[in-house]
């Protein structure tokens, strides 16, 4: 499964949203600015995140939008699911092999997992200890 940029910048705008928690509504033209991302994009995904319940929208002069909800109570799993669909590596048949299925089936269960332990709280307070997956070589 590969996430798109309807994916990863939904993710980016409720980032933006979560930072900015009981501050008050955010623009998406400011949003827009600060990552360099087209604004007209944004607003295309922000209608689907507004219509399941994970945005509200402001009106007014000095509208914008926030969270719906708290940002530990909205996974990455309700924003990816919202702006890709279902959740699922590869698609297969009743009539594929049964132990190709049961792989499918695992890894999909195991996305899932994570982006739904997963919370817009924990994505804004990831701290990087300075862990490396690559190796350290010394001269």
């Amino acid at each position: 499964m590969k996430i798109s940029t309807k994916g990863r910048y939904g993710l980016t705008i409720m980032m933006e949203l979560a930072n900015r928690f009981g501050e008050g509504p955010i623009s998406l033209r400011s949003i827009a600015q600060r990552h360099d991302l087209s604004e007209h994009y944004l607003e295309q995904l922000i209608a689907p995140l507004r219509n399941a319940g994970l945005v509200k929208s402001i009106r007014g002069a000095y509208g914008g939008y926030v969270l719906a909800k708290k940002p530990d109570e909205i996974s990455a799993g309700d924003i990816i699911r919202v702006l890709e669909g279902p959740i699922s590596p590869v698609e297969f048949t009743e009539e594929e092999d049964p132990a190709k299925r049961y792989l499918w089936l695992r890894i999909r269960d195991s996305i899932s997992a994570v982006l739904d332990s997963t919370s817009l709280q924990d994505l804004i307070s990831y701290k990087d200890e300075g862990q490396t997956d690559g190796y350290m070589f010394y001269i």
